[in-house]
């Protein structure tokens, strides 16, 4: 990330995906090939998203560390940072600092039944660490997801659960 932590790292849109009504999840790849590589997080992180000339706002991290090179943000369109972030398209630059946050106490886990409860986009901090825990399967017990929303149209990352 850059040296000045006040000043953000230039990230392009690869891909925007419409999860539910209102929430989409945007991939995410640092322009500079050095940060790229060497971009690190734990689940549970977030960012500090910057939209040039409208603001920025706190943003969780929704991919798994284990998948380099790029990141997943899930956002709602619900203040004016991320409306305008949902008006972006493929191709556009935004700005991305951090990681920030101390992230959750998986090896704390390991070994042991997992229960994950969320609901709506409020799932969207718990999918990075449910990546992660998947791609490290044989280090848990049983893993459990309770989620729901306050109707259908409000259910993310649909694709994610079923499998």
């Amino acid at each position: 990330m850059n040296k000045n932590i006040y000043t953000p790292d230039l990230a392009v849109i690869k891909k925007v995906c419409d999860e539910a009504k209102g929430i989409k999840t945007f991939t995410l790849e640092f322009q500079k090939p050095d940060i790229k590589e060497s971009f690190d997080y734990r689940p549970g992180q977030f960012v500090e998203l910057t939209i040039f000339g409208v603001g920025e706002a706190p943003i969780s991290i929704t991919s798994s560390p284990v998948n380099k090179g790029y990141l997943e943000l899930s956002v709602a369109a619900v203040g004016k940072v991320t409306q305008a972030l949902h008006l972006k398209k493929e191709g556009e630059v935004v700005g991305l600092r951090g990681p920030y946050g101390n992230g959750f106490p998986l090896n704390e886990v390991k070994g042991k039944n997992t229960l994950f409860v969320g609901g709506g986009i409020g799932l969207a901090p718990l999918r990075s660490l449910i990546n992660q825990i998947f791609a490290q399967r044989g280090d848990f017990a049983k893993i459990s997801i309770l989620y729901g929303a306050r109707n259908p149209d409000l259910l993310c990352f649909m694709n994610d659960l079923e499998r």
